[in-house]
């Protein structure tokens, strides 16, 4: 038996994630706006357990006791995003007060307990208002988050100093308007890509008002990358990986580190690409202080002609484990390597890994406990990952698990669980910390963990 402990630095900033929709519930309190996730989830057949985040997990009451949860379990950051509808409830015009008070509030308790708050400002949650008037393929929409940004990063920039402008706009975008599994639920290659655009425009504007508003803050994007693998060693299923890869990772990432959308992918798309305007690659690759990476599996592609926006689809192999959220392969491997190549091909960025984490079918115990050790072995080993990837001279800052918190999750509703603390739907929303959660707690206290193999 080989036995070794890992270590990470004093300043390693370990913490917890989680985004606004999905735990704050109170979508009619204190004159909040709607989103399009509240149009989406309430739209009969779109959410899969057909429930919504009217509720969600109640955080917008129940804060307190969450924010007591983490200072207990020892962590240190917590990745929080705001509700955009919560602040400016038709997303451009009147300012909510009652919305911004709550994020005092939250941001006050949370550095009480000695937790740092790092802000994302747009987690998918885009008033509808915004969608009526076409989504992020409007302009208008993009000039109302700047002034969204404005407002948020002046009433909270004196007490929070790390910020993210956007959430994976790569999900925001082909989930959202090509797929059509998220909000606001539409199938077109053309709105796609527009809205892309628009995401990435938003980004260039909001970290624009981080440095007017937040002179002594950081703040980068959060993208989702994959590292991905041709299915077969073939012509065609080779060359599906590369159009995959531009489609999934470069689209998103040359424009904000290169300043420049990838030269193959706007062959392919011709006319379908967004309009670029004078300025507009300037101010998204305006420089940034940090990248935000969510990491949750590789993509293994293959040749699809029937794929009208690539021509590839994803496939498995039978001997690699699957978590229990379906398309996401446990292949640590992939996550050093995704680090590895932003070191390589990007510049090595200061990055942090802003989510990582898994599914499991979480149950209660006969003694009070969730015992998830699936989740426990997944972490460590990514942990692992990460600690080799800084042994190699990637720039890695942190790591935020996905999530602190069981909550809606997206298109799949309460039925599949993320979370470090069990919530239970049964009984009054209760929380319980899981096995991974005290995994973490010990991890952070002791600056490190034990890996063993045969």
């Amino acid at each position: 038996m080989y036995q070794e402990f890992l270590s990470f630095p004093d300043d390693f900033a370990w913490g917890v994630a989680t985004a606004s929709y999905q735990i704050e519930g109170g979508v009619n309190e204190d004159g909040r706006g709607p989103s399009i996730w509240d149009t989406y989830s309430h739209t009969p057949g779109m959410i899969g357990d057909g429930k919504n985040g009217d509720v969600a997990v109640d955080h917008y009451r129940r804060w307190p006791e969450d924010v007591a949860l983490m200072k207990a379990l020892g962590i240190r950051n917590y990745r929080l995003s705001l509700a955009w509808p919560r602040i400016v409830p038709a997303g451009s015009g009147r300012v909510e007060t009652r919305g911004l008070d709550f994020y005092d509030r939250l941001v006050d308790g949370l550095l009480e307990s000695g937790v740092e708050p790092w802000v994302t400002l747009y987690h998918w949650d885009l008033p509808q208002a915004m969608q009526d008037i076409g989504g992020w393929a409007n302009r208008k929409v993009v000039d109302a988050f700047a002034a969204y940004a404005d407002v948020a990063t002046r009433r909270l920039g004196d007490r929070v100093k790390n910020w993210m402008t956007f959430n994976e706009p790569w999900v925001a975008s082909v989930c959202g308007n090509l797929w059509g599994v998220h909000a606001p639920g539409l199938k077109d290659v053309k709105t796609t890509l527009a809205v892309a655009h628009g995401l990435l425009l938003g980004h260039g504007r909001g970290v624009a008002a981080v440095r007017a508003n937040v002179p002594d803050g950081k703040v980068g994007i959060v993208n989702n990358l994959a590292h991905i693998e041709s299915a077969t060693p073939s012509e065609a299923d080779a060359a599906a990986a590369v159009r995959w890869d531009g489609a999934f990772n470069r689209w998103y990432m040359d424009p904000v580190f290169r300043g420049s959308y990838p030269e193959d992918l706007l062959e392919r798309f011709g006319k379908l690409a967004p309009e670029i305007l004078p300025g507009d690659m300037e101010s998204i690759s305006a420089p940034t202080d940090f990248l935000g990476l969510n990491y949750y599996t590789r993509r293994l592609v293959a040749a699809d002609p029937s794929d009208a926006f690539i021509g590839a689809r994803q496939v498995y192999r039978p001997y690699a484990w699957r978590a229990e959220f379906e398309e996401f392969e446990d292949w640590p491997e992939a996550l050093y390597l995704v680090l590895r190549r932003l070191r390589d091909e990007y510049g090595n960025p200061r990055v942090y890994v802003t989510e990582n984490g898994t599914t499991t079918a979480d149950t209660l115990g006969d003694d009070g406990c969730v015992h998830d050790q699936v989740r426990v072995d997944y972490l460590r080993r990514h942990f692992a990952a990460a600690w080799q990837a800084r042994k190699e001279g990637v720039d890695l800052g942190g790591y935020f698990v996905w999530s602190i918190l069981d909550n809606f999750e997206w298109g799949f509703g309460f039925a599949k669980r993320f979370g470090l603390i069990y919530v239970d739907y049964e009984d009054d929303l209760r929380r319980v910390p899981k096995d991974s959660a005290h995994f973490l707690s010990d991890v952070i206290r002791k600056k490190g963990f034990m890996v063993r193999s045969r």
